[in-house]
C-alpha cells in the first residue's frame, strides 16, 4: 500500500470520528427543540454535551488539516466548489459555540430563548449540508481537465444529495437521541428513548434507500459488506434501545455511522473527487496528493499524535460519564 493510500484511510478515519461524535451532539442540539418541554429540560440536554461537543470538533479541524496537507488538489476543489455550504456551515458552527457559552450569561428569558433558537438551527444545517456534501463528493460533480468545480450551488442540490442530507439529519438525531437516554434520568430519558425509537425507523427507511443507490452507482464487494453492517447496526440500536439497554444501542447506533461513512469512502475510492463531465478528469488518490516527503513526515507526526488525542478525549468522557436530570439543575 503506498503512502497516499495510507492517507486516502486515515482521512476516512477522521470522517469516521467526526460524524460519529459531532453526530450526537448536533442530535441533542436539534432535541433542544424536539424534546425538551421546559428551560430546565433544555439545560439537561445541553449538559449531557456541554463538557465534550468542542472537543468534538477537533476532529473536523484535523480531517480538513490533513486533506490540505495530503491531497492539496482535493482540498482546493472541494473548498472552492463546495464554498457557499462549506460556508454555511462554519457560520453555524461559530454561532453555535457562541450559543452553548452566552446563552447562560443573562437570566432574561428572550436572550436565552433566542440563543436556544441558534443552537437548534445550527445543529440542524450542518446535520443536513454534511450529508448533501459528501453525497456529491461520492457520487459525482462537474470538474473539467484542470480540476476546477465547472457546475453550481443548484447542481449540488440533486436528488441523490438531497436524500444523503435526510438520511445524516435524521441519523444523527435518531444517535442524539439514544446518547440522550444514554446520559440523562426519569422522564428524559424514557421520553428519549420513545423517540429514538421513531427516529431509528425513519433512519432505516431512508439509509436503506440511499446505502442501496449508492451500491447500485459505486458500490463493490467491500461497500457491500459495510452496507450490511450498517443495517444490521441500525436494526441493533432498535432492539437495545427498545429494551432500555442505552450502552449498546449508542453503540451500535454510532457503527450505523460508521459503516455508512466507511461505506462511501470505499465507493469513492481510489477516486477522491469523481468527475461526471469525462472520467479522465477524475482527482484519484494518486493525481491530488502530495509529493512522498509530506505524506512520510506527515504519518510520522500523526504516529506520535494521533493516541494522545485519543488518550486526552476518552479520559474526558471517562471523568463526565454519569447521567444527569431536571434534579439536577438548580432553581433559579
Amino acid at each position: 500500500m503506498q503512502l497516499h493510500d495510507v492517507w486516502f484511510v486515515l482521512i476516512a478515519v477522521l470522517w469516521i470520528g467526526y460524524f460519529f461524535l459531532e453526530g450526537f451532539d448536533f442530535g441533542v442540539g436539534i432535541l433542544t427543540k424536539l424534546l425538551a418541554r421546559d428551560e430546565s429540560e433544555r439545560r439537561v440536554l445541553i449538559n449531557t454535551i456541554g463538557p465534550v461537543w468542542d472537543g468534538n470538533e477537533v476532529w473536523l479541524l484535523t480531517a480538513g488539516g490533513a486533506t490540505f496537507a495530503a491531497f492539496p488538489a482535493w482540498y482546493a476543489t472541494l473548498f472552492s466548489g463546495f464554498y457557499l455550504p462549506l460556508l454555511v456551515i462554519l457560520v453555524c458552527l461559530i454561532i453555535r459555540g457562541v450559543a452553548f457559552e452566552y446563552r447562560a450569561k443573562r437570566s432574561d428569558e428572550a436572550w436565552k430563548r433566542n440563543w436556544e433558537h441558534a443552537i437548534f438551527w445550527t445543529s440542524l444545517l450542518p446535520a443536513f449540508l454534511w450529508g448533501v456534501a459528501f453525497a456529491n463528493i461520492v457520487h459525482g460533480v462537474k470538474i473539467n481537465a484542470a480540476g476546477d468545480y465547472a457546475g453550481t450551488v443548484l447542481d449540488l442540490l440533486n436528488p441523490y444529495a438531497l436524500l444523503g442530507g435526510l438520511v445524516t439529519l435524521v441519523l444523527f438525531t435518531f444517535h442524539g437521541a439514544v446518547f440522550t437516554a444514554l446520559k440523562t434520568l426519569g422522564d428524559i430519558r424514557d421520553r428519549s428513548r420513545a423517540l429514538a425509537r421513531t427516529l431509528g425507523l425513519l433512519a432505516a427507511v431512508l439509509a436503506l434507500a440511499f446505502l442501496v443507490w449508492t451500491q447500485a452507482d459505486s458500490g463493490d464487494g467491500w461497500s457491500l459488506g459495510a452496507l450490511v453492517v450498517a443495517v444490521l447496526a441500525l436494526l441493533g440500536a432498535l432492539a437495545f434501545n427498545q429494551a432500555g439497554r442505552e450502552g449498546w444501542a449508542f453503540m451500535l447506533s454510532g457503527l450505523t455511522i460508521v459503516a455508512a461513512v466507511a461505506m462511501l469512502f470505499l465507493s469513492l475510492f481510489p477516486d477522491v473527487m469523481p468527475s461526471t463531465l469525462n472520467p479522465a478528469y477524475s482527482l484519484t488518490v494518486v493525481n491530488a496528493s502530495s509529493s512522498p516527503y509530506t505524506l512520510t513526515v506527515m504519518t510520522w507526526v500523526a504516529g506520535v499524535m494521533t493516541p494522545v488525542v485519543l488518550c486526552y478525549q476518552a479520559w474526558t468522557y471517562w471523568v463526565f460519564r454519569k447521567r444527569i436530570g431536571v434534579q439536577n439543575i438548580p432553581a433559579h
